[in-house]
């Protein structure tokens, strides 16, 4: 519960962390206004009250702090490069080394195709939105964790702190992309008129992390376990999305391609590879990996605001 009383010479605020239960919306109580001297102090008592069950997403709640979300963005920034040698260099040398081993073990050894694209190119291409993802939701599902003494000294929309995690790493991002458009260059890979859809369907990709973060940075909260399921987790994931390399033929059947967009990041993942690399777009996985996406986007923000109330306790 925060309790404020505001003058016009002064402010006084009283936050209580562990009454962090109540988190709802603020009503605000008048007090008779008389006057001292010549003065008439302008006094009121914002007191905040539970809000039980499911709550949707307060968005003027999240446009009032919104001068927060950068700063939670640009903390992520620094604490990432904090004391490193390479600095911003990682967001390339990680895609470059992943697309190495990648060309070697799929590429040589086991001969899988790439659609007549260059083997280094189309792993790149699908590497680069996947280490985005995953990376996305494993600062995203830790964070709340990581934010212990921010939850549990000040009010704010909790929100925020998987957002930021997401948002911090599309600046890895267009880091590299950067270098896929110099592998495109150098492989005389000329993009299409897809490449124009590439916006959206990165903007699809982030709210899938944000879904996808925000949730588990909830059950993270109640369960620790979960801070060692999560890199597993994201392990199995990414062998489970066969956009990152060629399927085997077997997998291409109809009943696969009908099931494989179940999983969200098959569909955008493969998307935005065909939009960025001039392949033509399977409109049937982008549509339904879409659906998937706003479906766990609504649910994980619905499931965090109905526990976030109890964050200050059990953090």
């Amino acid at each position: 519960m925060d309790i404020t009383v505001r003058n016009m010479h002064s402010s006084l605020e009283i936050n209580s962390g562990a009454i962090d239960n109540a988190d709802a919306s603020p009503v605000a109580l008048p007090r008779p206004d008389g006057p001292t001297g010549a003065e008439h102090l302008d006094q009121s008592i914002t007191v905040i009250e539970p809000t039980p069950g499911w709550r949707v997403i307060d968005f003027a709640e999240l446009k009032k702090y919104r001068e927060l979300l950068y700063f939670l963005v640009w903390r992520d920034v620094k604490v990432r490069y904090k004391q490193t040698v390479l600095g911003a260099a990682w967001a390339i040398l990680q895609p470059l080394a992943t697309m190495v081993v990648f060309s070697l073990f799929f590429g040589r050894l086991a001969e899988l195709g790439s659609e007549g694209i260059p083997y280094p190119l189309f792993v790149f291409g699908a590497i680069l939105p996947w280490l985005f993802f995953s990376n996305s939701i494993a600062q995203a599902g830790n964070s709340v964790v990581n934010s212990q003494n921010l939850v549990t000294k000040v009010y704010f929309p909790r929100l925020f702190i998987p957002v930021s995690s997401v948002v911090a790493g599309l600046v890895d991002f267009a880091i590299a992309f950067g270098m896929l458009i110099v592998l495109m260059a150098y492989y005389g890979q000329m993009p299409g008129v897809g490449v124009l859809l590439l916006p959206a369907i990165l903007g699809m990709l982030v709210l899938a992390a944000v879904g996808v973060g925000t949730l588990l940075a909830a059950l993270t909260v109640a369960y620790r376990d979960f801070r060692h399921v999560i890199p597993f987790m994201i392990q199995l994931w990414m062998f489970a999305t066969p956009c990152i390399y060629m399927p085997p033929t077997t997998i291409e059947s109809p009943r696969w391609h009908d099931v494989l967009p179940l999983n969200p990041a098959y569909g955008l993942i493969a998307n935005f590879r065909a939009a960025a690399l001039g392949m033509p777009l399977d409109w049937y996985s982008l549509t339904v990996s879409s659906v998937v996406s706003l479906i766990i986007l609504i649910f994980s923000c619905l499931y965090f605001r109905r526990v976030e109330r109890s964050f200050a306790d059990i953090i």
